[in-house]
C-alpha cells in the first residue's frame, strides 16, 4: 500500500493549491482526481467562462468601433470559435497544473476517492479499487449546479453552466433562472452575441448579495442592452414537450408564460458529498456542508475539508486560502484563521462588479456610525477616454475610528481594482491614509482615492 503524509481528494483550486503548499513544506503528497486536473473552476468554471466573456467583450468593441473612430465591416459572432478558444484556454491551464505537480513531486492518483477508516483512501479507477494510506487527508470535492424540482437539468433544453459553455450555436431566446454571478455572466455573454435573454430572479433584485445601488446600476445597464428582467419571480414549471421551452413564471403581477429555446438553471451550487465515505468514517455534516474548525479539521482525527463543501462563500480564491491555512497548520506553523469578512467577490459581466466587506445596510445593522463616499466613473478622465463611464466606486468607513468597513465597485476593470481595498483592510488602513496615498492619473483606480475623499468632504473632481 502506498503511504503519504497527505492525500488530497480533489484537484480544484482548493485541492491543488493545498497539495503544492504541503509539498513545499516537505510532505509526501498524493492527489486523487476523478476527472480533469484543476477541477471545475479551471476546466468548467472560472477560467473558460472568462475566456468566453473576453470574446463577447471584443465583439462588443467591434460593434461600437465607430465610437472610437474605427470602421469595421462584415463581422459576426462565431460561437463555435469562441467555445474552441475557451476550451483551449482551459486545457492550457490544466496542463499548467500538471506541470506544477511534477515540479513539486506530487503524485496524481486518477479515480474516484472514498474515505475509509484508519487513515485510508480507496480509489476506484474504472472498477479497479486500490487503497492508499495517509497521516492526513483533505477532502476538497467541490460543487456542481444545484437543481430545482421544477427544472430538472436534461443537458439539452434545460441546461447548467457546463452545457452553457459549449453550445454549438447561439439560441435565439434564452431564459436564465437566477441572477448570481453565473446567471448575470451568461446573460451578458449571450446578449452580447445576439441572443434575446430573459432573467428570472426569486429575490427582490438581481445580484442580490451585492450593495443595493450596485444591483440597481447593473439592472439599468442590462435593460439598456435589451435584457428582460423579472425580480420577485419564480419559475414554477418548464414544458419541454415542444420544439423549445415554455416556462410558467409566477410574478408579482400574476402568472406569465415565457418561450425560449433553452432554459439555463443558474440557481447556485450543490456540494459533492455523496459516496465519498463521510458517513462510514463518521465525519459530521450540517445542511450539506462538512463541519470544520478554524483550521479545517473535521471531528475525525486526520481528516480535513476545504472549499465549497465547508462554511463560507463558494469561491476559488477562498478554497485556495483555506487549503494553504490547513496544510500550514498540519505542518506545525502558526497561520491565522481566514477573515471571511475580507473576502473579495467579483462578477465578470459588463459592467463588472467587485466588492468586499460590509454593505452600507449591513454596516448600519452591525451598529456602526458610517461615512460613505461615492465617485462615479462619469467623472473619471480615464473612464471617459476608454468609453466606459458606467458605474461607480463606493466606500464605507467607520465614522469613529476610520476603519475601512467595505467597498462596492461597478464598472470596467473593477475586478482588478478591489485587491487594493482587501490589502488596505488587512493592514487596518484608514480613509485618511487612502486619501493621502497618491494614485496615478489617469487611471480607473484613482476613483478609490476620490471616493475616500468624498466620504470626508475632500473630493476634488466632483
Amino acid at each position: 500500500m502506498s503511504k503519504y503524509d497527505l492525500i488530497v481528494i480533489g484537484s480544484g483550486p482548493g485541492g491543488y493549491v493545498a497539495a503544492i503548499r504541503a509539498s513545499q513544506l516537505g510532505m509526501k503528497v498524493g492527489v486523487v482526481e476523478k476527472a480533469e486536473i484543476g477541477g471545475i473552476c479551471l476546466n468548467w468554471g472560472c477560467i473558460p467562462t472568462k475566456a468566453l466573456l473576453k470574446s463577447a467583450n471584443v465583439f462588443e468593441y467591434i460593434k461600437h468601433a465607430t465610437d472610437y473612430g474605427i470602421e469595421v465591416k462584415d463581422f459576426k459572432a462565431d460561437l463555435p470559435g469562441m467555445v474552441k478558444r475557451s476550451r483551449e484556454v482551459a486545457a492550457s491551464n490544466s496542463k499548467g497544473v500538471q506541470f506544477l505537480f511534477k515540479k513539486n513531486k506530487i503524485d496524481l492518483i486518477e479515480g474516484f476517492g472514498k474515505l475509509k477508516k484508519g487513515g485510508k483512501v480507496e480509489v476506484d479507477a474504472a472498477g479497479k479499487k486500490t487503497d492508499y494510506e495517509a497521516k492526513h487527508i483533505i477532502v476538497a470535492t467541490g460543487g456542481r449546479s444545484r437543481e430545482l424540482p421544477a427544472m430538472k437539468i436534461d443537458g439539452k433544453k434545460i441546461i447548467g453552466y457546463r452545457e452553457a459553455m459549449v453550445l454549438d450555436k447561439a439560441p435565439k431566446k434564452m431564459l436564465i433562472v437566477g441572477s448570481g454571478a453565473i446567471g448575470v455572466e451568461f446573460a451578458y455573454f449571450y446578449n452580447a452575441i445576439g441572443t434575446e435573454v430573459t432573467i428570472v430572479e426569486f429575490l427582490p433584485r438581481i445580484v442580490p448579495v451585492e450593495d443595493e445601488e450596485v444591483s440597481k446600476t447593473l439592472e439599468k445597464s442590462f435593460k439598456k442592452s435589451g435584457i428582460n428582467i423579472y425580480t420577485n419571480s419564480e419559475v414554477t414549471k418548464v414544458d419541454t414537450s415542444g420544439a423549445g421551452c415554455v416556462s410558467t413564471v409566477k410574478t408579482p403581477t400574476g402568472e406569465i408564460k415565457i418561450e425560449s429555446d433553452i432554459v439555463l438553471s443558474a440557481v447556485g451550487v450543490a456540494t459533492n458529498l455523496e459516496g465519498i465515505g463521510l458517513e462510514e468514517v463518521g465525519v459530521k455534516t450540517d445542511r450539506g456542508r462538512v463541519v470544520v474548525d478554524d483550521f479545517y479539521k473535521t471531528n475525525v482525527p486526520g481528516v480535513y475539508a476545504i472549499g465549497d463543501i465547508v462554511k463560507g462563500p463558494a469561491l476559488a480564491h477562498v478554497a485556495s486560502a483555506e487549503g494553504i491555512i490547513c496544510v500550514e497548520k498540519i505542518a506545525g506553523q502558526n497561520p491565522q484563521p481566514l477573515d471571511y469578512n475580507n473576502i473579495p467577490g467579483c462578477t465578470y459581466c459588463s459592467p463588472e462588479i467587485a466588492s468586499v466587506g460590509y454593505t452600507e445596510e449591513a454596516a448600519k445593522k452591525a451598529g456602526y456610525e458610517i461615512k460613505v463616499g461615492k465617485f462615479p466613473f462619469s467623472a473619471s478622465g480615464k473612464a471617459k477616454a476608454a468609453g466606459a463611464t458606467d458605474g461607480f466606486v463606493k466606500v464605507i468607513f467607520d465614522a469613529k475610528y476610520g476603519e475601512w468597513l467595505g467597498a462596492h465597485f461597478i464598472g470596467a476593470n473593477v475586478t482588478e481594482m478591489i485587491a487594493e481595498v482587501v490589502a488596505a483592510r488587512k493592514l487596518e488602513t484608514t480613509g485618511h491614509e487612502i486619501i493621502k496615498s497618491v494614485h496615478p492619473h489617469p487611471t480607473m483606480s484613482e476613483a478609490i482615492m476620490e471616493a475616500a475623499a468624498a466620504a470626508y468632504g475632500e473630493v476634488i473632481h466632483l
